[in-house]
Formats: C-alpha cells, sequence, structure tokens
C-alpha cells in the first residue's frame, strides 16, 4: 500500500502543479566530467522501487491484516491502470512505470501469501506418548 506514495506524487505534479514530467531535478556527476540528468519522472519511479521493496518485506509478515492489504493492493493498480487507460493527461512512461509496480506488489503479495506455511495447532485431551520419563528433582539436603 506504499506505492499509493509515488501514485499521489505523479498526481500532484501532472494535474496540480502542471510540471513536465521531464524536468531536471538534480544530475550526478559521473566520469569523465559527464553528468547524469535525473527528471521528476524518474525520480518518481526510483521512490517506487524502494518503497516496492519496503511492501515485500511487510508482506512476509503474519497476520490478520495481510488478506486486507493485497485487496487494497489490487485497488491501487486498478486505479493507477484506468488513469493509464482513460485519463489522456496522465498518459506517460512514468505512470505506465507505476502500474508494473503495482502489478509487483500485488503478484508479490499474493505468492509470498500463497508460501507461507499453514501452522494448525489441535488441542487434545490426552497427553501424547512419550518415551521417556519426567522424574521429580533430587533432594540435595543429604
Amino acid at each position: 500500500m506504499y506505492l499509493i506514495i509515488p501514485f499521489v506524487f505523479f498526481n500532484m505534479i501532472v494535474f496540480l502543479l502542471t510540471m513536465p514530467l521531464t524536468e531536471t531535478v538534480f544530475t550526478i556527476p559521473l566520469v569523465s566530467d559527464r553528468q547524469m540528468p535525473v527528471a521528476i519522472g524518474d525520480l518518481i519511479v526510483a521512490i517506487g522501487m524502494l518503497l516496492l521493496y519496503v511492501e515485500v518485506v511487510t508482506a512476509v509478515r503474519t497476520g490478520g491484516r495481510t488478506i486486507m492489504d493485497h485487496m487494497l493492493a489490487f485497488i491501487l493498480f486498478a486505479a493507477i491502470t484506468s488513469e493509464l487507460a482513460f485519463v489522456s493527461r496522465a498518459r506517460s512512461p512514468t505512470l505506465l512505470l507505476l502500474a508494473v509496480l503495482g502489478f509487483v506488489d500485488f503478484i508479490a503479495g499474493v505468492s509470498i501469501r500463497l508460501a507461507q506455511p499453514k501452522i494448525v495447532l489441535e488441542r487434545t485431551d490426552e497427553a501424547p506418548a512419550s518415551s521417556w520419563q519426567f522424574l521429580p528433582p533430587k533432594n540435595k539436603s543429604g
């Protein structure tokens, strides 16, 4: 569900600020006095990739909220792809890559959930048969 953050950033930049996604935010110095410009769209995708890692790590945890997390991840994926398909102003490679990240988030979460072992604990009235005998501790006061 952390992927909603880059999706919100994308929508704020495209619809509220009306900035081009190709505008350079900063440059990374390389060897031979060369520089690599990093655009707004690139930065949004990089943030999304880092947050996808956080999402996968949190998907490994066990608990009752995981099903709800998968449903919310699917809803977010559907929202991103719907915006990509139906809103002409939002069509860009950045949103396409965010949709791919959303799909990977959903599929990875479901795959991790299905791969987790199911532990079933049963309570019985009988003690299990064992070859060990438990003896009281010896008295050392002698």
